[in-house]
């Protein structure tokens, strides 16, 4: 069994840039959410979160660490609801339908799962074994 080593200063500014990119992706898949043309809602950040999220999950176990791959994952999380929830100036920026909650199952739950799986591993193997 290794200890994993200190997070080298390049490897930390990456992290610091994924959590960026992760804030700026959560806000963004927020302001946009409610758009429409016309009458007819075009939720087009959820298919923006559902591939990004678990993109920035996977890199970060991939470039960063790992153990550190619930970082992302964790700050779009936070902020979707702290400023979905609480948004500037007090508004609710988190609107209250069904695009909501999609939004929320569609980047949060394959996040999960690449969380989950990990990079590099493989469904039914298990570490040190073929």
């Amino acid at each position: 069994m290794t200890v994993e080593e200190r997070l080298t200063l390049e490897r930390g500014l990456l992290l610091a840039l994924l959590v960026v990119d992760t804030l700026l992706f959560a806000v963004l898949e927020l302001f946009f959410l409610p758009l429409r043309i016309g009458v007819v809602p075009v939720p087009v950040t959820i298919l923006v979160g559902a591939v990004s999220t678990p993109w920035l999950v996977w890199t970060t176990g991939k470039l960063v660490r790992p153990g550190l791959s619930w970082v992302p994952l964790a700050v779009w999380v936070l902020v979707v609801f702290g400023v979905g929830l609480l948004g500037p100036g007090g508004d609710l920026v988190l609107i209250q339908d069904w695009r909501a909650l999609v939004l929320l199952g569609a980047s949060a739950l394959p996040g999960a799962m690449v969380l989950g799986a990990g990079p590099g591993r493989t469904v039914g193997r298990r570490p040190g074994r073929g």
